[in-house]
């Protein structure tokens, strides 16, 4: 079966170029999540131009699908992951 995974980098790209908080990445990964999809996916880079480690901490007690963090495996990123624990 086919399941959808939903990477919501480009909400976060939306939001870091406009500043502030618009649009709330965990809102958009929850109403994912509410229309059906079975995952949320973000791929956090070091210079955070996308997705903030502070994203990946914020939506990780809040998403009831599996949680994909995807990236290059430096040792920050390894060290957010085994943090973070996605599920």
């Amino acid at each position: 079966m086919t399941r959808l995974s939903v990477n919501i980098n480009k909400v976060a790209t939306l939001r870091n170029a406009r500043g502030g908080d618009v649009p709330n990445v965990v809102k958009v990964a929850l109403d994912c999540e509410d229309f059906g999809a079975d995952g949320i996916t973000v791929h956090p880079r070091p210079d955070e131009r996308h997705i903030r480690r502070k994203d990946v901490y914020d939506l990780r007690p809040l998403l009831r699908t599996e949680f994909n963090i995807e990236g290059y495996p430096a040792p920050e990123f390894m060290d957010l992951v085994l943090k973070v624990k996605p599920h």
